[in-house]
């Protein structure tokens, strides 16, 4: 009897121990499967982007980072004991619905599409902007004006970015977000995407590259629509750095001078005519309105907005100027400018390059 009774016990501690063993098991499958399963019950998609170089591993953090995973510890786990195919580079649209499994699956056997780099050039205005979006997009140029007069729009960039303000919104601008579209090289899906896409794009790149000069802009004694304005004058005027930053400082002597920028490119602007397609008329060089520097109604003022959409550079050198007593400058047809302090030396060196035959012409 004594033995059985010893026999029992040790049998009823075996299963006792094979219990535990399972019930710790259960215990630690269940919190496994918790932090594998979906975030919540958010199906609003987020865009993840795996790039060149990425791994299962290395993207457990941004993955956490986007609330699309609960655990990287899990995630790496569950990893390490599929051994999943490999990863495919793209951008993806993930949601927290989605499980680790789903998301490994979508991950590794869908198939991206890459869509269409669209390089928008330093200097186009918004016309040419609008061309390049006609022509790389399923958008029409009238689509792109059409967003630029859309005052519900135009309203909700002014409340959510710091750069832009109600200086947009004057009558006599031609394009009201002129000058706030970073250049740049973009992907869209040309297929797919709408102008609102597009320009949201590249206002965003723009908060971006500002931030940097966030404080310098706020202490100048111009707003930023004015420091754009001039920048843009900047971009189309010169084209290396070191020039920019003279070219601004002459701009500045004239402005504090009360003298007009004389700048043919806002002439050209205030006439909706591209410096390469054409001389001005005599009519357009004329012309009072609220671009055109060379009239004197502009003695002393910038014009009403930017002309074109400046590099970073070019905003720099409106915000730090080289300070210098040049008046004047021009370029050659290579590009290199000339700067001098009076109108004398001005005509001579303008008189020298049309006898080296350097002089622009177009």
């Amino acid at each position: 009897m004594s033995n059985l009774t010893k026999k029992t016990k040790i049998l009823i501690g075996i299963i006792g121990s094979i219990l535990l063993v399972v019930i710790i098991f259960l215990e630690l499958l269940f919190i496994y499967l918790f932090n594998i399963s979906r975030v919540s019950n958010n199906s609003v998609s987020k865009e993840f982007e795996i790039e060149n170089g990425d791994t299962y591993y290395s993207i457990a953090a941004k993955l956490k980072e986007n609330n699309l995973i609960k655990s990287e510890f899990f995630y790496k786990l569950y990893i390490k004991l599929n051994n999943p195919d490999s990863l495919k580079y793209g951008i993806y649209e993930l949601n927290e619905t989605m499980s680790v499994k789903d998301i490994v699956k979508e991950i590794s056997t869908t198939t991206y599409k890459k869509g269409e780099m669209i390089t928008f050039k330093e200097g186009l205005n918004m016309r040419q902007i609008a061309s390049v979006i006609s022509n790389n997009t399923n958008n029409t140029e009238q689509d792109v004006y059409d967003l630029l007069g859309d005052e519900q729009y135009i309203n909700s960039l002014i409340e959510k970015y710091w750069f832009i303000t109600d200086e947009i919104k004057n009558e006599n601008i031609y394009y009201s977000l002129e000058g706030y579209l970073f250049p740049d090289t973009y992907e869209f899906y040309k297929d797919e995407v709408t102008v609102k896409e597009i320009f949201d794009t590249m206002i965003e790149q723009t908060n971006k590259k500002l931030q940097p000069l966030k404080k310098d802009i706020e202490s100048s004694k111009y707003s930023f629509h004015e420091i754009l304005t001039l920048a843009s004058i900047i971009e189309l005027e010169s084209r290396s750095t070191s020039d920019r930053n003279t070219v601004a400082g002459v701009f500045y002597n004239r402005l504090n001078s009360g003298w007009t920028l004389g700048s043919d490119v806002t002439t050209y602007y205030g006439a909706k005519v591209n410096m390469s397609d054409r001389d001005l008329y005599v009519s357009e060089i004329n012309e009072v309105n609220a671009y055109n520097t060379r009239s004197t109604t502009l003695a002393g003022k910038l014009p009403v907005g930017p002309i074109c959409n400046p590099s970073i550079s070019s905003i720099e050198a409106a915000l730090h100027p080289t300070k210098t007593d040049y008046y004047y400058f021009v370029a050659d047809k290579n590009g290199k400018i000339y700067f001098s302090k009076t109108i004398n030396e001005h005509t001579n060196i303008v008189s020298q390059l049309k006898r080296d035959g350097l002089w622009y012409t177009y």
